[in-house]
């Protein structure tokens, strides 16, 4: 995929906080079982408004739980998590629903319609959710598409469009909703090898040129260290290091994490 297409336009594709290091994202001791197995242990830390956040570390260790509990996909049995200054959980209903438009998620399934266009997979929420007219929804949506390179397919099924495409449309789906945050969970682990630079590609263009606050997880390690501000190091639902990609990539401090990057890397 070419890296030409035009950057985001973060009036019209977003509305965000101000980026002056204002906290978006807080846990506070949140705890996750399912059975007797604990996946997240009394986790805490927060995300500031604009930052890039790439959580990293073994399979199962929570990392996806997190954007989980985010999207409300899962509950927590313990602690508080706050969006926004707004409480997630615990909360009422009426509340979690205001709370939960304001994230967007990416998941490592495109999951978009099948009988739908790509346009309309990228203009449905927007309209139904946020009370947009058509017109304004196809303006917003034929931006992103021209964002991910895929202007051309706005008439096309998913099936018609290679697995790398389909995870684009995802991408312009999430940001048509305007989300404060973007969840990016494994995107590129469904796809072909030859697919995934493509998309990452995207990704990057969205990091550098626009403020939207994103939280990510990868085991793509060169692709943490170019969009990060931050990397959390997970190991068994706890985080045993953090700090910017320099730091954790070149000089680890933990034993754990030193262990983790010599079996990716």
């Amino acid at each position: 995929m070419s890296t030409d297409a035009p950057l985001l336009n973060t009036e019209d594709a977003h509305a965000n906080p101000p980026v002056d290091g204002t906290e978006l994202i807080r846990l506070e001791q949140v705890t996750k079982r399912f059975g007797t197995h604990t996946v997240l242990d009394r986790l805490g830390f927060s995300v500031e408004s604009g930052r890039h956040v790439t959580l990293i570390g073994p399979s199962g260790s929570g990392k996806t739980t997190i954007l989980r509990l985010l999207m409300t996909l899962a509950r927590p049995d313990e602690g508080t998590i706050t969006v926004a200054g707004q409480r997630l959980f615990p909360a009422p209903g009426n509340q979690v629903r205001e709370v939960r438009k304001k994230i967007g998620m990416v998941f490592q399934q495109f999951n978009l319609f099948p009988n739908m266009t790509v346009l309309r997979n990228v203009t449905e929420a927007p309209v139904t959710v946020l009370g947009l007219s058509r017109d304004e929804a196809e303006q917003r949506a034929c931006g992103l598409l021209d964002l991910v390179g895929l202007a051309d397919k706005r008439d096309m099924r998913p099936s018609q469009l290679s697995g790398g495409q389909q995870q684009r449309v995802a991408i312009a789906r999430a940001l048509a909703m305007r989300p404060q945050v973007l969840l990016l969970d494994e995107v590129t682990s469904a796809l072909d090898p030859e697919l995934v630079a493509g998309v990452l590609d995207v990704l990057r263009d969205i990091a550098r040129s626009t403020d939207i606050t994103m939280l990510c997880v990868t085991h793509e390690m060169n692709f943490a260290r170019d969009i990060s501000d931050q990397v959390l190091m997970f190991d068994a639902g706890r985080i045993v290091e953090s700090g910017p990609p320099e730091k954790i990539f070149s000089e680890p401090e933990h034993e754990r994490t030193r262990e983790f990057l010599g079996a990716v890397l």
